[in-house]
């Protein structure tokens, strides 16, 4: 495939990380545009996006073409979302707008993605759809899970002022196709993000990455908003791994049920988890913003699945209402 137009839809933390190391990687032989907003947009327009990888690495820093209306931009190549589960449905026209026949889509998403019984031939749902994720149908209708790459990323990022990112440690992102196939997309646009300083790690198996990543997304990430802890609080905390480790167990079972394989134990994911620092998670920094909670695609969607897999899951409903609340009042503050 030719890619040469890029568009970044959501350029928040990882998306703006995405589109700086991409427009100043490949230079001239990408157009690079984003889809932002708010202070973040007047920033980005104004300065640029500046990303501060941390330790002795110098900023990095990029001018790309910015709009709040991605009907601003013309038909896309390729096309990057750094949009969250529960804000994808919303942005589905505005995706749609920005397709072309052979525009490939990679969605990076924490915990299950809206496309995910789509070719599995592992689950025996193959093709089901998630109302939770896609409450009319939108994305699977107007951008459709054949042109998605699923991306699962480990990539700490703040923005910690608009149009400024700060990264915590380095980043490693599994792209993978829906059926699993190595592809001659997937493998044309890993070359070209690890041209571009990416560290880009194509996979045939994207939905173990999924679940792996999500024990510890759907633990981490609402229990640092019920507690307003950081990372390493958490962690210092022995009650709390204690529940942290049940909503692991649960995550795991779930995920075995529908067909995943994890390659290490709860007990191994807990020991790499206590050498974090204060790390705030994504749902903290959406809390504090004031903004609404990812949890659906999180703990939402492992109880979901458990009940479709017939795989209980107290702990992790617990955990679920107590967010579901919190998220309720946090918007009415």
């Amino acid at each position: 495939m030719t890619i040469r137009n890029i568009c970044i839809y959501g350029a928040g933390a990882l998306g703006g990380t995405f589109a700086t190391k991409i427009a100043n990687g490949l230079g001239p032989e990408a157009n690079v545009s984003v889809v932002a907003r708010g202070a973040h947009l007047a920033a980005i327009r104004d300065k640029g996006l500046t990303v501060e990888p941390g330790g002795d690495a110098a900023p990095l820093h990029a001018r790309v073409t910015a709009t709040s209306d991605p009907s601003d931009l013309p038909s896309q190549d390729l096309i990057i979302t750094g949009l969250k589960g529960h804000q994808l449905a919303d942005a589905a026209e505005g995706l749609a707008g920005l397709l072309e026949e052979g525009t490939r889509v990679i969605m990076i998403l924490n915990g299950i993605p809206w496309w995910y019984f789509h070719r599995d031939a592992e689950s025996g749902h193959a093709e089901r759809q998630l109302s939770e994720l896609d409450p009319e149908g939108k994305l699977w209708r107007l951008v459709g899970p054949e042109r998605v790459i699923g991306c699962v990323a480990y990539q700490g990022a703040e923005v910690i002022e608009p149009g400024v990112i700060r990264l915590n440690g380095d980043g490693r992102f599994f792209l993978g196709e829906p059926s699993g196939e190595l592809s001659q997309d997937l493998q044309s646009i890993s070359a070209l993000l690890g041209r571009a300083g990416l560290n880009i790690l194509p996979t045939q198996r994207i939905r173990d990455a999924i679940w792996t990543k999500l024990m510890g997304n759907a633990a981490y990430n609402p229990i640092s908003a019920l507690t307003g802890g950081r990372m390493n609080s958490i962690m210092e905390n022995a009650a709390l791994v204690e529940q942290v480790g049940k909503v692991m167990t649960e995550t795991r079972a779930v995920g075995e049920a529908l067909g995943a394989v994890f390659s290490g134990s709860v007990e191994e994911q807990l020991s790499r988890s206590g050498g974090f620092g204060p790390v705030r998670t994504s749902m903290l920094q959406d809390l504090l913003a004031g903004k609404a909670l990812e949890i659906m695609p999180l703990t939402g969607m492992v109880v979901a699945l458990g009940k479709l897999a017939g795989v209980p899951t107290p702990t992790c409903e617990t955990v679920l209402a107590l967010t579901l609340q919190l998220g309720r009042e946090n918007l009415r503050n």
